[in-house]
């Protein structure tokens, strides 16, 4: 990978490297695409590196690998710049479409369990009712023999 050398020879050298996310400053979380936003805004190295807490050194190694892999850098960062447009990659999307239609499958088969459970109910009070209902009746035929 790349390095600038810093002017204090105990800190370690700034680095890019690769973790699998994309090509990031070492020791750091932040990418060479949040470095690229800041030089396409005119920054200054030093004001990019106060931004986000890091050595002029390593601002600076960010800068050298994107001159040295630029057209890389810009097709991934076009990708990134195009997924955050949609929100979700689109892989993502279809899982989460695919997870929502499911969702909706469960819950018109609980809407229709829930129909008939209620339909059942409502016979079964009816029933109850009627069985009740003849009960009293014949129990009143019986009271008045």
């Amino acid at each position: 990978m790349n390095s600038v050398e810093t002017e204090n020879p105990e800190v370690v050298p700034a680095e890019i490297i690769d973790r699998g996310r994309g090509p990031e400053i070492k020791g750091s979380r932040i990418t060479v695409y949040s470095i690229l936003d800041c030089a396409l805004e005119c920054w200054p190295p030093e004001r990019i590196a106060q931004w986000f807490d890091l050595t002029r050194a390593q601002v600076e190694a960010a800068i050298v690998y994107i001159r040295e892999h630029t057209r890389d850098v810009l097709a991934n960062y076009l990708k990134i710049l195009e997924r955050e447009e949609q929100r979700n990659p689109p892989e993502a999307q279809a899982e989460r479409s695919a997870s929502l239609e499911g969702l909706r499958a469960v819950a018109r088969e609980i809407q229709e369990v829930k129909a008939r459970a209620d339909a059942d109910i409502d016979r079964l009070i009816q029933h109850y009712r009627a069985r009740r209902a003849k009960e009293h009746s014949d129990a009143g035929n019986h009271a008045g023999q």
